[in-house]
C-alpha cells in the first residue's frame, strides 16, 4: 500500500494540478498491477516524507496487527489515518458484502477494541425534520450543489447540537458528530470555509428558504394563521463593530448595553411557527417595526395582531385601525384598576386562578382587566423584596448619622438618598422621606420614613393587568388565551438565545453576522417541528433537555480477529437507551441511526 502523486489538467483552465491517490499492488493474471483504493484529493497535505508511516498505520489499523501504534506518530498523522481507515471500511462494506447465511464465527476477544465514537441521537431527530420539510430538496432546488448542501445542513444541525460559531461547528463535525454518516458525506474532508460560504448562501436565499418552511409547516400542522404574534430581541456582539452598519448601542435586554446590539424582529403565527424574521440597528425603536414587519405578511387584514406593551403605541394602534387589523394588545396605562365583582373565571387551577373583568370603552374598544393568583404572588414577592432593600439602605444610612465616617452633611444625605430612590424607583415611589437638619442646616441628624402605598399601582393592585382590543364579537375566555401566546413567543426568544446560540455573535463582517443569526433560525424551525410532535405525544420537554437525553447515543466501530487471522469490522450505532426510545417511537423513526457496516479484511 502506498500513496500515488498524479498530475492531471483543469477542465476549466487547462492548468496542471496534483492528485493523490492511496493505491496497492495486486497480481492479475500472473502481472502485477496498481488498485485505487482511495481518492485522497487534490489537497492533501501530508509531506512526502511521512507517506511511509502513514502507510503502515493504514495496513495496521486494517489488519489490526495491535492495539498500539508500532512508532509514534504526530498528532494530526494518526488523526489521518484513522479517517482514511474509516473510509476505506464503508467503501469495502458496501462493495464486498459478506456473506450472511452464517453469522457464527470464532473470534478472539482479547482483540477486542471500540474506536471511532461519534454522537447519532439529535443528528437522527434533525434529519427526520429535515426530510419532513423537503428541506434538502429545496436548497438543490435553488442551486446548492453536494457539497454546499451538506455544508449548509452541517450549519444548521450543529446549531441544533452544538450551538456555537461556524469555526466550533466545524470542529465539532470532524470530531464529534456521525451526522455524515447519516447524510453521506465526510465533513472530515470538508474545509472550515465551506461552511462559512454556505452561511452566505443561506442568507441570500433567505425569502425563499422562510416562505417554503412555513408553507410546509402549514402542510404538516394543518396551521389556523389567524392569529400572528410579533415582538423583538436583540443580540450582542464582542468589539467595536465599526464596519457594520446595524450594530449599534442601545437598550439591552440582557444588561449588556456595553456592547453593539442588533435586533431581530420576529412574526410568528399563534402555533410557534416562524413566518418571517428581519434584523433591525441595534438602538431602533420598538414601536417603529410593526409596519415594516406587516408589510412582509403582504397586507392579510385577516389576521389578529397580538404584541405586548413595548409595541402596542398610540400611533401603532391607529395605523392597524386604518389598515383594517384586528389587535389584541398589552395596554400601557398605568393605572390598574380591577372589579372582582363583575369579573369571570377563565382559568381554574389551584394557585393560578384567572378572574377577568371586561369594559367597552367610550372609543370602541374592549378592555380586560384581568387578575392571575400566580401573578399577584410573583409581584407581591418582588415588591417585599425590592421595599426590604430600600428600608434596609435607609436604614444603613440613618445609623451612619451616629457613626464616623459616614455620610452626615444635609446636601450629601439628600444626594444618597435621591441615588437610593433612582436604584430602588419600584419600590421607592410608595415611601415618604424626610431628613432632620441640625440647628445650623448643615448636617441631618435623623431619618424618617413612612410606607404609602400609591394607589392604582403594583403594590395595591398585585397581579392585575390590562388588555386593549378592537376584537368584540370574542369573549373573555377566547381573548384571555389568545393573548397567552404572547408567553409562547418569549419562550421561542429564550429557545433561540440559550438553547440556539443566538448571542453573544463573534462575527465581525455585516454578511456573516446575518448568516450566523438566519442559520439560527432555520435551526428554531426543525427543532419547532420536532417538538410540536413530541407535546401531541406527551412529551413536553424543553429542547435542551431532549438534547441531553440524546447526546450518548453514538456510532461505533467494533474491530476484532477472527481465529484465521482476518479482521472484522463493524460500525452500528448503540442500543438506544429506554427514554430514547420513547422519543424515537413518538417520532415514528429508527431508534438505530444509520446502517450496520461490516467488513472483513
Amino acid at each position: 500500500m502506498f500513496i500515488r502523486r498524479t498530475q492531471i489538467k483543469s477542465r476549466k483552465n487547462g492548468e496542471p494540478y496534483y492528485t493523490y491517490r492511496l493505491v496497492e499492488n495486486e497480481r492479475v493474471e500472473g502481472k502485477v498491477k496498481q488498485r485505487s483504493l482511495l481518492n485522497l484529493g487534490r489537497y492533501f497535505s501530508i509531506p512526502r516524507e511521512q507517506w511511509a508511516d502513514l502507510t503502515q498505520r493504514i495496513e495496521q489499523l486494517l489488519s489490526h496487527q495491535s492495539a498500539l501504534p508500532l512508532f509514534e506518530l504526530p498528532e494530526g498523522l494518526e488523526e489521518q489515518a484513522q479517517h482514511i481507515v474509516a473510509q476505506l471500511l464503508v467503501r469495502r462494506s458496501s462493495s464486498e458484502p459478506v456473506d450472511t447465511t452464517s453469522s457464527k464465527t470464532t473470534v478472539n476477544v482479547e482483540t477486542l477494541e471500540l474506536v471511532q465514537p461519534r454522537r447519532v441521537g439529535i443528528e437522527q431527530l434533525a434529519c427526520h425534520a429535515i426530510g419532513q420539510v423537503l428541506l434538502s430538496e429545496k436548497l438543490t432546488e435553488l442551486g446548492f450543489n453536494r457539497h454546499q448542501l451538506a455544508a449548509a445542513l452541517g450549519n444548521i444541525v450543529g446549531r441544533m447540537a452544538y450551538p456555537a460559531s461556524e469555526r466550533a461547528t466545524h470542529f465539532w463535525l470532524r470530531q464529534h458528530s456521525a451526522l455524515g454518516e447519516l447524510l453521506n458525506y465526510d465533513y472530515a474532508s470538508m474545509k472550515a470555509d465551506r461552511l462559512y460560504q454556505a452561511s452566505d448562501l443561506l442568507w441570500k436565499h433567505k425569502e425563499a428558504l422562510e416562505t417554503h418552511l412555513y408553507s410546509q409547516e402549514r402542510s404538516l400542522f394543518s396551521l389556523d394563521e389567524t392569529i400572528t404574534l410579533f415582538d423583538l430581541t436583540n443580540t450582542f456582539f464582542s468589539g467595536e463593530m465599526k464596519g457594520v452598519e446595524k450594530a449599534r448601542r442601545g437598550r439591552s435586554k440582557e444588561k449588556r448595553s456595553d456592547c453593539p446590539l442588533m435586533t431581530l424582529g420576529l412574526v410568528l403565527d399563534g402555533s410557534g411557527f416562524a413566518r418571517r424574521s428581519q434584523l433591525f440597528p441595534g438602538n431602533v425603536s420598538e414601536p417603529q417595526t410593526l409596519e415594516t414587519m406587516l408589510d412582509s405578511l403582504n397586507g392579510d387584514k385577516t389576521h389578529t395582531v397580538v404584541m405586548d406593551a413595548g409595541i402596542a403605541t398610540e400611533a401603532n394602534i391607529q395605523w392597524l385601525r386604518e389598515q383594517g387589523y384586528r389587535y389584541l394588545v398589552v395596554s400601557r396605562k398605568r393605572q390598574r384598576d380591577f372589579d372582582d365583582s363583575t369579573a369571570v373565571t377563565v382559568k381554574e387551577t389551584a394557585g393560578q386562578k384567572v378572574r377577568v373583568e371586561r369594559r367597552v370603552t367610550e372609543s370602541g374598544e374592549v378592555e380586560l382587566h384581568c387578575h392571575s393568583e400566580a401573578r399577584e404572588k410573583k409581584e407581591q414577592a418582588m415588591q417585599d423584596r425590592f421595599a426590604e432593600r430600600f428600608e434596609s439602605a435607609l436604614q444603613t444610612l440613618h445609623a451612619g448619622l451616629t457613626k464616623k465616617g459616614c455620610t452626615k452633611r444635609y446636601d450629601k444625605v439628600l444626594e444618597r438618598i435621591g441615588r437610593l430612590k433612582e436604584k430602588f424607583a419600584r419600590a421607592a415611589q410608595h415611601y415618604e422621606i424626610s431628613v432632620t437638619p441640625n440647628e445650623s442646616g448643615s448636617h441631618a441628624i435623623a431619618i424618617q420614613w413612612r410606607r404609602n402605598e400609591k394607589t392604582g399601582s403594583q403594590a395595591t393592585h398585585p397581579g392585575v393587568y390590562c388588555l386593549r382590543t378592537n376584537i368584540l364579537d370574542w369573549d373573555e375566555a377566547t381573548l384571555w388565551r389568545t393573548y397567552t401566546m404572547l408567553t409562547d413567543l418569549e419562550s421561542v426568544f429564550r429557545s433561540l438565545k440559550s438553547e440556539l446560540g443566538l448571542r453573544p455573535n463573534y462575527h465581525q463582517k455585516t454578511e456573516r453576522i446575518e448568516g450566523h443569526l438566519f442559520i439560527t433560525l432555520l435551526a428554531y424551525h426543525l427543532v419547532h417541528i420536532l417538538r410540536t410532535q413530541l407535546k401531541a405525544k406527551g412529551i413536553h420537554d424543553s429542547w435542551q433537555t431532549l438534547r441531553q437525553k440524546m447526546e450518548n447515543q453514538q456510532r461505533i466501530t467494533v474491530s476484532l480477529q477472527e481465529e484465521g487471522g482476518k479482521t472484522i469490522h463493524i460500525r452500528k450505532a448503540t442500543r438506544a437507551e429506554p427514554h430514547q426510545k420513547t422519543i424515537y417511537n413518538a417520532l415514528g423513526i429508527s431508534a438505530q441511526p444509520g446502517a450496520v457496516q461490516k467488513a472483513v479484511i
